[in-house]
């Protein structure tokens, strides 16, 4: 059964989540996630960012958000959303510093046809700034596929050849 649905329980549709460890950023943390080309690194990269992208969800529906591991290690998120329409679901973890602080943010967005999408929304809201970097453009996304069609002709043609 996929996840990435939700429940369809409209009572469990979060609109004003924030999360606590947002306000915590280290001035030298990093991000990584499936929809990104590379790590950002720096809170203000971070801050700008993930501010962005929490205005693109529709709702969130948590299935859990908390702490994990030892006391102060790190926090994880595992949640369903809509996004332009579309279902989309996440799992985010959070490792903490010594200092308590916000370190390292990895972020795990799926199905596939979402990531693209949410990649190509962040690209063309970025456009133009140090962060566009981070996202694919549907003009690079349709170039990597054309790659990746050759590619697989190429082999294709090797085997045949064999």
């Amino acid at each position: 059964m996929t996840t990435y649905l939700g429940s369809g329980d409209e009572s469990r549709h979060d609109r004003s989540y924030r999360p606590a460890w947002l306000d915590r950023l280290a001035e030298d943390v990093t991000l990584e996630a499936a929809v990104m080309n590379g790590v950002a690194t720096g809170a203000e990269a971070v801050r700008t960012i993930l501010g962005f992208a929490k205005t693109l969800y529709d709702y969130q529906e948590f299935e859990y958000a908390g702490e994990y591991g030892e006391p102060g290690y790190g926090f994880a998120e595992d949640y369903s959303a809509t996004f332009r329409g579309e279902p989309i679901a996440n799992v985010v973890i959070v490792r903490y510093n010594e200092a308590g602080e916000t370190q390292h943010i990895v972020i795990s967005h799926r199905p596939l046809n979402s990531v693209v999408l949410w990649s190509q929304v962040m690209a063309e809201h970025f456009a133009g700034t140090p962060y566009a970097q981070y996202f694919s453009t549907a003009d690079q996304l349709a170039a990597l596929a054309k790659g990746a069609a050759s590619a697989k002709g190429a082999a294709a043609g090797q085997e045949a050849g064999r």
